[in-house]
């Protein structure tokens, strides 16, 4: 099954929960990964990087719609030196890309006209967003300051040389570019488009992300997880019945739903523990 070309590009966790979620369980994750080291198939392809803690800025979300992060990534084009620019808006909460889009350029106003977009569509009400950003050109411009000010949105920028200060952004650029079926070079700004269109529906509807319990974004964000993880305690209630001894004789459940997103996580101070 790992090896199967339906499976053979996903972590052994992505392809748990998929069977999981259609009803099969063929074994643990663990077992997963047993197999795979013993026939040498197990190897982090990608240069992890790490960063010193942070403390600010300091987001929390505990539902959609309460944090936005937004970021541009570079893309190339058929010649060296030719690039295109992805525009991507991920709510934190829920992981879901609520708005992307691949332009020439980098353009203050093109992000203004997003941003504006992906609010009228969710009907997010004055008051409730914050959305959070590097401070890059397009971020800081007056076109996108003025929108949020005058839709009543709170705005936050990362410090300078801090990636770390914008974890969501950064981490799905990486599962972007990191997707199989990322090519070196779009021999077009339409060839780009039409990758990112079948993509961003891929991951927000069919990618179990690991940072929501392996639920989908689409999933989270709009309230359904709670009844696939349902789903999913039947399904391995099931399977303890019929072999307990398999599970050693403790019943397995699925991840807990996360019940908070965080751009780094506030630290209580002393006041703070007093007040409670």
């Amino acid at each position: 099954m790992l090896r199967s070309p339906r499976f053979v590009d996903l972590s052994p966790a992505q392809v748990f929960h998929i069977l999981l979620d259609e009803g099969r369980y063929l074994a643990s994750v663990s077992t997963y990964y047993r197999l795979l080291r013993a026939n040498g198939e197990i190897r982090e392809r990608r240069r992890q990087a790490t960063h010193p803690p942070r403390v600010r800025p300091e987001l929390v979300a505990r539902a959609p719609l309460v944090v936005w992060s937004w970021d541009i990534t570079k893309l190339k084009g058929p010649k060296r030196g030719e690039y295109y620019d992805l525009y991507v808006v991920l709510d934190i909460f829920s992981r879901y890309v609520v708005a992307w889009c691949v332009a020439p350029s980098e353009s203050g106003e093109l992000a203004k006209e997003l941003i504006a977009d992906a609010v009228a569509r969710h009907q997010v009400p004055p008051g409730q967003l914050s959305v959070h950003a590097d401070r890059g050109s397009s971020m800081t411009s007056n076109p996108v300051v003025e929108l949020l000010a005058f839709l009543g949105i709170g705005r936050s920028h990362s410090r300078p040389h801090v990636s770390n200060d914008n974890p969501f952004s950064e981490s799905q650029f990486k599962t972007l570019k990191y997707c199989p079926t990322f090519p070196e070079r779009f021999g077009s700004i339409q060839d780009a488009r039409r990758f990112c269109e079948t993509f961003f529906v891929s991951y927000n509807h069919e990618h179990r992300h690991s940072g929501i319990a392996f639920h989908t974004p689409a999933s989270v964000h709009y309230g359904t997880a709670a009844e696939v993880r349902t789903k999913r305690v039947e399904t391995l209630d099931a399977a303890y019945a019929a072999n307990p001894t398999r599970f050693r004789h403790r019943r397995p459940e699925p991840p807990e739903l996360p019940t908070v997103a965080w751009i780094n996580e506030p630290i209580e101070t002393e006041d703070d523990a007093q007040k409670l």
